[in-house]
């Protein structure tokens, strides 16, 4: 198999250079002549992931449980009204996404960590009601509408991203809690793809609905930590995920399939034991990108914006121990490395501006917050 695997690599390096590469005459990776340039505006206290309000102000997550608003005028407020979370090692208060209609309804979707039996903790996502009010505001009505099962006593792996689908269904990422097999079990949701209505509903159509009433949630499964979830232009569902040592992935989600995870991946376990590489089972989903070493993949972005016309239909990715922004070239359903920018830091989020400028937050910086970063072209 480690023979197998370093042929793989090898391959991939020559064809992509390893993501290494730029695929733009005028680029080149690293950070040693980035195509951008970056703006630091703030702060934020261990942030997890943001979204733009249709008003152009900016919601943040922290991970300790405060949600906070970054308005026009630079000025920071807070959110009332968020949940307890169960704050450690991975958990804590996680994705923030609007409803598609927020513009008409105020509804927002929030994801965390909530605490269970003794030391056990889930995933959940929660909606409610944005009210603004000066510069703050709340959450009014929030309620849990959807929950990991089972809970586990694990520190990490809760996955918990959210997105919406162009026809309104909602798709949610769930991690197997670092517990491997729940990935490929049909009685729990962990390791899993889910697919629910606005209202945390199970809609009909989903592929696994013969296969018991919490099977019917799914929409793939063989997952490890799925950390970043989009849709691209033409309404194809991406997804990235963090390997074990090494083989991290994106992967295109297709309904009913099944990806692999733990039977197949194309990194090691932590212990240095090999696992088999996807190609050895080919019943199972490939992933279309991976990574060795690992990259450790925080979120996902698909640029659609006019900032940088030339990387439109392009997936970004923040890297956590990569501490880099990379980009994946989308043709279809299929991927390539493009571009790998040392940013000297670790990236927790990158999200689409209003006005097409690509946002970053960085991971908390040894107890000193993590900055959020404006990209725009250099020399604009």
């Amino acid at each position: 198999m480690r023979l197998l695997r370093l042929a793989s690599l090898l391959l991939v390096t020559a064809c992509t250079g390893g993501g290494q590469a730029s695929a733009d005459a005028n680029d080149s990776s690293g950070g040693s002549s980035r195509p951008f340039q970056v703006t630091p505006i703030t702060q934020f206290a261990e942030p997890w992931a943001m979204t733009f309000l249709p008003d152009g102000r900016l919601l943040v997550t922290e991970k300790k449980g405060a949600l906070r608003i970054l308005n026009k005028d630079g000025t920071l407020g807070t959110i009332e009204g968020m949940p307890k979370v169960a704050y450690g090692g991975q958990g804590g208060l996680g994705d923030i996404v609007l409803h598609p209609k927020h513009a008409a309804n105020g509804l927002i979707y929030l994801s965390w960590a909530e605490a269970g039996e003794g030391s056990a903790r889930a995933a959940v996502v929660g909606r409610g009601r944005l009210v603004l009010e000066g510069n703050g505001g709340r959450v009014d009505g929030l309620q849990v509408i959807w929950r990991q099962d089972p809970q586990a006593a694990t520190p990490g792996h809760f996955s918990h991203r959210i997105a919406f689908a162009p026809d309104g269904h909602m798709f949610v990422t769930s991690g197997e809690r670092m517990q491997m097999t729940p990935a490929q079990a049909m009685d729990g949701n962990l390791g899993k793809v889910i697919r629910l209505t606005e209202t945390g509903a199970v809609p009909p159509g989903n592929p696994f609905a013969d296969k018991g009433s919490i099977a019917a949630q799914f929409w793939s499964v063989g997952h490890r930590n799925l950390l970043g979830i989009a849709f691209d232009g033409a309404g194809r569902l991406w997804t990235n995920e963090m390997g074990p040592r090494g083989g991290d992935e994106v992967n295109l989600i297709q309904p009913g399939k099944n990806y692999g995870w733990p039977v197949v991946s194309n990194g090691d376990n932590y212990n240095g034991s090999p696992i088999p590489d996807h190609p050895t089972r080919p019943e199972f989903e490939a992933p279309k990108v991976w990574w060795n070493p690992s990259i450790s993949p925080s979120s996902l972005m698909i640029y659609s914006g006019k900032m940088f016309p030339q990387w439109q239909g392009s997936a970004f990715i923040g890297a956590l121990s990569g501490q880099a922004l990379i980009r994946v070239a989308l043709d279809g359903t299929n991927a390539r490395k493009a571009d790998q920018w040392d940013m000297g830091a670790r990236i927790r989020e990158v999200e689409q501006g209003p006005d097409g400028a690509i946002y970053l937050l960085e991971d908390e910086r040894g107890g000193k917050g993590g900055r959020l970063l404006k990209l725009t072209p250099a020399g604009s």
